[in-house]
């Protein structure tokens, strides 16, 4: 199976093509260009370099949330439009659960969090144990004192990953000492790891089509949360 998969759900973007036995190509980019510049020109000119017509993708992947809100609709839409042209199924990834495939090969608890602003974080929490990869929670919005009220009862050493990952860190760290700072070229999202999650995913049947993949948000955006609340006071 070969899959295109795409990440563009927090600053960084990239594209990945990858089959059940390797990475065949990566583009990556963590600049101030916007996704709508980046994610398209990378995904043709990964395909055009590694010689992969996108009618032998067998399916595309995208972390579809959670994340910023405009970079997880880029994604998708990007996600949606290559799908639907090509007649191709979707596979839906977490970003965090994406982010905990980044250290495949440890062992212990892997904490993925994203800053999340107004003082929480999107958070999931997983276990490795070499290539054996277990979720321990849901996807949810949390403070970092509810967190850590959480990860007090673990004994195991807790890897944070995730671009919410150096906050987490030093709100963490003085008061628990079994946490670790993911490495930095492990602690970002990135296709690559979009593209392992999605393997598996794959390999269970668990696809949508282009129609049924959908934006996956833990909260409503500020916009709206904003015009709620004015709606709530009149």
């Amino acid at each position: 199976m070969t899959i295109l998969a795409i990440d563009s759900s927090a600053k960084a973007a990239s594209v990945c093509v990858a089959n059940e036995e390797k990475i065949i190509g990566e583009f990556f980019i963590n600049t101030s260009l916007t996704h709508s510049q980046t994610l398209m020109p990378m995904t043709e000119q990964l395909l055009n370099n590694t010689e992969i017509k996108i009618d032998k993708v067998d399916a595309i992947a995208v972390n579809a949330g959670p994340g910023s809100f405009t970079g997880v609709r880029i994604g998708v839409a990007a996600a949606k439009g290559l799908a639907f042209s090509n007649n191709l199924p979707c596979v839906s990834v977490s970003t965090l659960e994406s982010m905990a495939f980044n250290l495949l090969g440890t062992e212990g608890v892997i904490c993925a969090v994203m800053d999340a602003r107004c003082s929480q974080v999107y958070n999931a929490m997983f276990r490795i144990s070499g290539e054996k990869f277990e979720r321990l929670t849901d996807d949810r919005a949390l403070s970092l004192s509810d967190l850590l009220s959480e990860v007090r009862q673990i004994d195991e050493k807790i890897f944070i990953v995730g671009d919410g990952a150096e906050i987490t860190y030093e709100f963490l760290k003085n008061e628990i000492q079994n946490v670790v700072l993911a490495p930095k070229n492990k602690r970002t999202q990135t296709a690559s790891s979009v593209a392992l999650a999605a393997l598996q995913k794959l390999s269970e049947g668990k696809t949508q089509s282009a129609a049924e993949l959908m934006p996956f948000y833990l909260r409503l955006p500020q916009a709206q949360r904003e015009l709620n609340a004015r709606l709530r006071q009149n």
